[in-house]
């Protein structure tokens, strides 16, 4: 299994940025693609962002495309999530989730599709 650890959450204005770091301990992450997902209070979980293996491509949700890039590091075992132009409903807490090994399908969008996580920063926009 892939450890996780999401940092570089905090609180912003509308229209400020952040950028999110998931650090890896494990021994896969440059076999597994990597997603990042959120969930506000009461909401289900959401897809924001997906990066290939190699971190060529790239898969972002409708709401986020635009604003959000998704890179990552292998020689650093490293994803990141650089969130510009923040608006007040990107508030939730953040995760990062290691896809199936191996895989190279770009579709994943559902938490099921993921099999590990990280423990979530927590991300506020204020208007």
């Amino acid at each position: 299994q892939v450890q996780l650890v999401e940092s570089g959450g905090g609180s912003v204005q509308a229209g400020g940025s952040l950028r999110l770091s998931c650090a890896s301990s494990g021994r896969t992450f440059s076999s597994s693609a990597m997603g990042w997902f959120r969930q506000a209070p009461g909401k289900e979980r959401e897809f924001v962002a997906r990066i290939s293996i190699g971190g060529s491509s790239f898969r972002y949700a409708d709401s986020v495309k635009g604003r959000f890039t998704v890179s990552r590091d292998n020689a650093k075992n490293t994803v990141y999530l650089q969130m510009n132009s923040l608006k007040p409903e990107d508030t939730a807490v953040y995760y990062c989730a290691a896809g199936r090994l191996g895989s190279s399908i770009m579709t994943v969008t559902l938490p099921q599709g993921y099999d590990s996580w990280g423990q979530g920063t927590q991300v506020t926009v204020s208007s």
